[in-house]
């Protein structure tokens, strides 16, 4: 079959000057037809559908300097301007006057490795053999630009060492090469013909006649369009916007409060004791600086801590410490801004809830990040009770659309009784969503609130990967365009 009536001028243009060469990259070949780059790959693509080239991909590693191997590719590598700024045996104490502390830190150690010095009693003493090594030949060979691991001319053991040293970024980049067939090889040699195509018919040519004996431009109607995405709220703030429209909806406040909290209202308010693991460093981000305590809470706070106050509790005994109650730390939880609402508005009804940004020293791993969004409520009400509770969650869950709902009893240090709510998940099971429960007298005595709250808080984040279906906390956060275009935002 000729298809020379296929093709398009612009493809017939990409044949004939590929055939001169054979083989070419997309600049090349653009400058030869003297076309842009974009539409001679869109030209390749078409003939390779058609048999007449072959477009091919492959992935070159190249390397180049980060901004310190830069500064040492001007300056020399630590070691080497530490074997400079020495002829002799000289004390470390006698270079920091010469060398900066972190080049004679970086300096000493690799110094030993190469066998450029020995280190004894304090002392540096040079071994007298410093040849230019491979590593510097490297950033040497980088200070131009990026190169292939080939065209510096050493083995990987010395780039890892240099990459695991900051000093060097290994890149990916995309090779694509045109070929042409043997088939367009045969068509270009039986002659083409290359003229004038009309890519849009317009009413003029129409009324005119002028359109009769024109070669138009022939269109694959089967050829898929390009997808189109339109701008669209990020799926996890789609759906933190939905559970706050569940809570204005049933008639709730929403509230907010500051990121440092001080340890008082991050945790004593809240009836934890001052010797509680969560308040070690592991678990808290401490900060320097103090905050007042409230004048009104901290003498009913400490007895309450101490000897649990006038009502028929032991408290935790010891001593409570204002010095301690007074240090800032990145509030652990968004319950620090209720405790405060709670204790600034003890008159019912209350309907309030935050979601907000919480802080935890926790090791990134799939489902744990040091920050993490908190969904906090409480409800403050004459007569309100456990069941009120249970019903109120249950109702959150339904319209979020888990369809069963359960309830294990758990524990809490403020709250008496205690539960985690479970939703079920088809092919998980049963998935535990948070923390819910009454508070403790302990807690809402010493702040002269007298009814009921009804308090919970529940992990944003992980309900988000149900609804998305993530496997890793992680992804919420990345700037995945890809991701961000093909992943459905939830209903709302």
């Amino acid at each position: 079959m000729n298809h020379q009536y296929d093709l398009t001028t612009n493809e017939k243009v990409v044949l004939i000057g590929l055939e001169k060469q054979g083989v070419l990259t997309p600049a090349e070949l653009a400058q030869i037809c003297g076309l842009k780059v974009e539409t001679v790959i869109q030209s390749a693509f078409m003939l390779q559908e058609k048999g007449l080239v072959d477009v091919s991909e492959q992935v070159m590693e190249t390397y180049s300097l980060t901004s310190e191997g830069e500064e040492y590719a001007r300056c020399g590598l630590p070691e080497r301007q530490m074997i400079r700024a020495i002829s002799g045996p000289v004390s470390l104490e006698e270079l920091k006057g010469k060398l900066s502390p972190k080049i004679v830190g970086i300096a000493t150690g690799w110094l030993r490795r190469k066998g450029w010095a020995n280190i004894e009693q304090g002392n540096i003493i040079p071994s007298g053999h410093a040849d230019i090594g491979d590593d510097e030949q490297v950033l040497d060979g980088l200070n131009n630009g990026k190169a292939t691991l080939e065209q510096l001319g050493v083995d990987n053991a010395t780039i890892q060492d240099l990459m695991k040293r900051k000093l060097v970024n290994r890149n990916e980049e995309k090779l694509r090469t045109i070929m042409i067939t043997a088939g367009g090889r045969d068509l270009v040699r039986k002659g083409i013909t290359i003229e004038e195509e009309v890519t849009q018919l317009t009413s003029e040519m129409l009324k005119s006649g002028e359109w009769k004996g024109k070669k138009f431009r022939p269109y694959n109607i089967h050829t898929p369009p390009r997808a189109v995405y339109a701008a669209k709220v990020h799926p996890y703030q789609r759906l933190i916007d939905q559970m706050r429209q569940i809570f204005l909806e049933m008639g709730f406040t929403e509230i907010k409060g500051d990121i440092v909290q001080s340890s008082f209202w991050n945790f004593d308010a809240l009836f934890q004791p001052q010797d509680h693991p969560a308040r070690e460093m592991q678990d808290t981000f401490h900060l320097e600086g103090t905050s007042e305590l409230p004048v009104g809470y901290k003498d009913k706070v400490c007895a309450m801590h101490e000897h649990g106050g006038d009502l028929a509790s032991k408290g935790w005994g010891g001593k409570w410490s204002e010095e301690i109650a007074c240090k800032n730390v990145l509030r652990t939880h968004t319950t620090a801004v209720t405790i405060k609402y709670l204790a600034d508005n003890p008159e019912p009804p209350i309907k309030a809830f935050s979601i907000d940004r919480a802080y935890r020293r926790e090791t990134i791993d799939p489902t744990h990040t040091p920050e993490f969004e908190q969904l906090e409520g409480v409800v403050m009400d004459k007569d309100m009770t456990f069941a009120n509770l249970l019903g109120l969650l249950s109702e959150f869950y339904h319209r979020m659309g888990f369809k069963d709902v359960r309830f294990r009893p758990g524990y809490f240090p403020y709250t008496e009784p205690s539960v985690e709510p479970e939703v079920y998940v088809e092919g998980l099971g049963w998935v535990e969503l948070g923390g819910a429960g009454v508070f403790r007298k302990e807690v809402t005595h010493p702040l002269g609130i007298k009814y009921p709250v009804l308090a919970w808080g529940l992990g944003v984040s992980r309900l988000a990967m149900l609804k998305l279906d993530l496997k890793d906390l992680r992804e919420l956060y990345q700037s995945d365009i890809d991701w961000l275009r093909k992943t459905p935002s939830p209903r709302l």
